[in-house]
């Protein structure tokens, strides 16, 4: 899987490629969950299963160790189709018992036309495999127009992002978000600041920040193998990986670079939805592309100082970065710029350097790799670490959704699908 991190997915490139060869050979270090009496659990996001590892992969790859999950994905369109009966359902198999489910639609077809064809294959699909009583659980409020025929004996919304605040965010989205609130019986947030947001929103909002999968990017402390194309690159190194987007901040990281040449800045992840010809051009940055999830702590390994480059926006206003902790858990130092859910808790706790300017950053960056070196804030670092993982955060959802689960037996009776 690609790296870690928020954002939408490039579109797919070929719809030929089969289940069996698309079978994932990423592996998680989760621990073996606890079993529960679960529903079938029902995904609708925005983003591709097999482009990066993030939030999603990492709760409901553990959802999918205790039963089905199927996680709908949003349409491919066939440009070179536009017969209606070729519309069909592709069915991808993944880790445990997770299938990633995506209708192929002809072109020419117009939104709504598209919205009730998908929920037409999908109620069919639901039918033939029995998919009656379920969690929809939803990472976009874009996927209603589709799905709210269908009867859930829950309805989650996991907000990971403030969308709308995305670049080129449909202009519906804001407006269906409304709507998912009066569904939802169960809203969860990425972070501290979209809690904030989304409880006035929401009465039953809780916040599950980012969280860490400790063991894994814990290998970047240990005698692993460096990468081919990094093991050329001089030290000092000035690492980020991420989705490379309008959140990254280009601009201090060509100031950052020209100010300091001394300085190698290496820069792991695809470039998504900004144009690359934009990117700083110096030949102390070295652009490395997209790497599998699995290959991160290696990279890691060999940086001596660990970044979180973003600007300062409306699409990076309520983030709150899985790479925090991850960066940790490799035993890298940290420099931020002002992100809230940066600043609080891992600035005020001294686990993070905080910089708002290319000034203030470059300074930090040289107190970073003293600190590498500093037995009191790797040991301080390490006890914070230990207060969260994916477990932590997957057992909490699951402890408020039976709940839910429990106050509705009739949901449960009662779940299936309406004809669309």
């Amino acid at each position: 899987m690609p790296l870690s991190n928020s954002a939408e997915a490039p579109p797919r490139t070929s719809s030929s490629t089969t289940a069996k060869d698309l079978l994932s050979t990423t592996t998680d270090s989760t621990t073996a969950a606890p079993i529960h009496n679960l529903p079938d659990l029902v995904c609708f996001a925005h983003l591709h299963w097999d482009f990066v590892w993030q939030r999603p992969q990492h709760l409901l790859s553990r959802f999918a160790q205790q039963g089905r999950v199927f996680y709908v994905e949003e349409p491919f369109i066939h440009h070179d189709q536009t017969a209606p009966d070729f519309a069909h359902i592709e069915v991808k198999d993944r880790q445990h018992d997770l299938k990633v489910v995506v209708a192929h639609l002809p072109a020419g077809l117009s939104e709504d036309d598209a919205n009730q064809l998908q929920a037409k294959l999908l109620s069919r699909y639901f039918a033939e495999n029995k998919i009656d009583q379920f969690v929809a659980w939803y990472y976009t409020p874009m996927a209603l127009p589709k799905s709210r025929h269908l009867q859930a004996a829950v309805t989650i919304y996991d907000c990971m992002d403030e969308l709308a605040n995305f670049k080129f965010a449909p202009p519906k989205l804001r407006e269906l978000e409304q709507e998912l609130f009066e569904r939802a019986d169960l809203v969860f947030t990425g972070g501290q600041s979209l809690y904030e947001a989304k409880s006035k929103q929401h009465n039953d909002a809780h916040a599950f920040p980012s969280s860490i999968d400790k063991d894994h990017f814990g290998l970047a402390r240990t005698e692993i193998a460096e990468p081919a194309d990094q093991a050329s690159i001089p030290s000092p190194r000035v690492g980020f990986f991420g989705v490379v987007d309008e959140r990254l901040d280009i601009e201090l990281l060509g100031q950052l670079a020209e100010a300091h040449p001394e300085w190698q800045f290496v820069v792991i992840g695809p470039v998504v939805k900004i144009d690359p010809a934009t990117l700083p051009s110096f030949t102390n940055i070295h652009y490395l592309g997209g790497k599998d999830y699995k290959e991160l702590p290696s990279y890691l390994r060999g940086w001596d100082v660990a970044t979180l480059l973003f600007a300062d926006n409306e699409s990076t206003k309520f983030i709150s970065p899985t790479k925090t902790p991850e960066y940790l858990a490799a035993g890298k130092p940290v420099v931020s710029t002002p992100i809230r859910d940066v600043v609080r808790p891992y600035g005020d706790l001294n686990l993070v350097q905080i910089a708002a300017t290319a000034e203030e950053f470059g300074k930090a960056i040289e107190k970073a790799l003293e600190q590498r070196h500093d037995a009191d804030w790797r040991s301080r670092t390490d006890v914070y670490l230990d207060t969260i993982s994916w477990d932590l955060t997957w057992q909490g959802m699951v402890d408020l959704m039976q709940k839910k689960l429990n106050s509705n037996p009739s949901g449960l009776n009662g779940a299936g699908a309406d004809q669309a």
